[in-house]
């Protein structure tokens, strides 16, 4: 691609949180303005931009990702879910509830500001999926991943060890 071209835009299309989407984008743009400026899904956070903090993961084919090191070109086909995916579908009166995780997280108080949360659910739902029997070390590790400034990271690895339990049956909490 040579300079004189970086102004084209291209359409790339892929479902976003259980919807097909199609956006016109600069070669250039980050999935996160994407996101957030083009499809208002503005639960995806933009920290450090470099891949470090962890604030803007996504999922993309329901692997975490790090939506501002991602070309939004490069998703074309592809399933993303952000935390507004999270949600189970709305009930028969259109109410939204959480998700498990989620409501393990509001039970703990897993969150303070709230910016690093919606990354670390991410990482987190996608690691619960492949290992309904995770050690405190292993979540641990995969929040490892991500910076809070808030919450001493006690509260949030609580919230997950409760949610894999009652994502495996073992627990029911009200």
């Amino acid at each position: 691609m040579t300079l004189l071209n970086q102004k084209q835009k291209h359409r790339v299309s892929f479902t976003l949180n259980g919807v097909p989407v199609e956006i016109e984008v600069a070669p250039r743009t980050l999935l996160t303005d994407a996101l957030r400026h083009g499809l208002g899904a503005t639960g995806t956070h933009v920290g450090c931009e470099h891949g470090v903090c962890g604030a803007c993961t996504i999922q993309i084919n329901g692997a975490p990702a790090r939506a501002c090191l991602t070309l939004a070109v490069q998703v074309e086909g592809c399933v993303v879910r952000t935390v507004e995916g999270l949600a189970p579908a709305p009930d028969q009166d259109g109410q939204y509830r959480l998700s498990i995780l989620q409501a393990a997280f509001r039970r703990h108080h897993a969150l303070q500001c709230g910016f690093c949360t919606a990354g670390i659910l991410m990482s987190l739902d996608a690691f619960l999926r492949e290992t309904p029997l995770p050690s405190v070390e292993a979540i641990t590790e995969v929040i490892g991943g991500h910076l809070c400034r808030c919450t001493g990271y006690a509260p949030i690895i609580d919230a997950a060890m409760e949610a894999a339990a009652e994502l495996r049956g073992d627990a029911k909490h009200v």
